[in-house]
């Protein structure tokens, strides 16, 4: 059998490792309505992510990548960061999950919290920023290893110090 692999329409023989497969990039212009939502949003005052390469990673490939989305709400004005991440959000709750001990499948139990509307549009905001489709975008404009915070009246962008 024979393989009609080309690169720009010169013949590739010989086999092919193939590297990590990156998720497919989307345009800023999709991620424009998912900030904008939360951003419209009156008790949002702000949120913010941490996007970085690591510097080792146990062997694997150190890929760029998004973590630790974060939104502090009006509700929330003394609160830290790490109480802020949308896996169990001080004053947005959370969709709280275990594991089936029969099945060995993760089992989504329903929301806990004061305003799931509001609580879901924050998802989608982490969805977009950690979910990889926007890596490009994020570091082209953010740079790497940078701690995001947007604000209404900005952005600030300052230096993650990450292990």
């Amino acid at each position: 059998m024979t393989d009609a692999r080309n690169f720009l329409g010169i013949p590739v023989q010989g086999d092919i490792t193939r590297g990590d497969t990156r998720v497919e990039q989307k345009p800023i212009e999709e991620l424009q309505p998912i900030l904008q939502a939360v951003l419209d949003d009156p008790t949002i005052v702000e949120f913010g992510w941490r996007q970085y390469t690591p510097y080792f990673n146990d062997g694997d490939p150190c890929t760029f990548g998004v973590h630790g989305t974060w939104v502090r709400t009006t509700a929330d004005e003394d609160a830290d960061e790490d109480d802020l991440e949308m896996w169990g959000h001080r004053s947005l709750g959370k969709i709280p999950g275990h594991r089936d001990e029969a099945t060995g499948t993760w089992v989504t139990d329903p929301y806990e919290g004061p305003d799931e509307a509001r609580y879901l549009c924050c998802k989608a905001l982490e969805s977009a920023v950690e979910g990889g489709h926007f890596e490009n975008v994020l570091l082209d404009a953010f740079g790497d290893h940078a701690q995001v915070t947007v604000r209404r009246n900005g952005i600030e962008v300052e230096f993650y110090s990450h292990d």
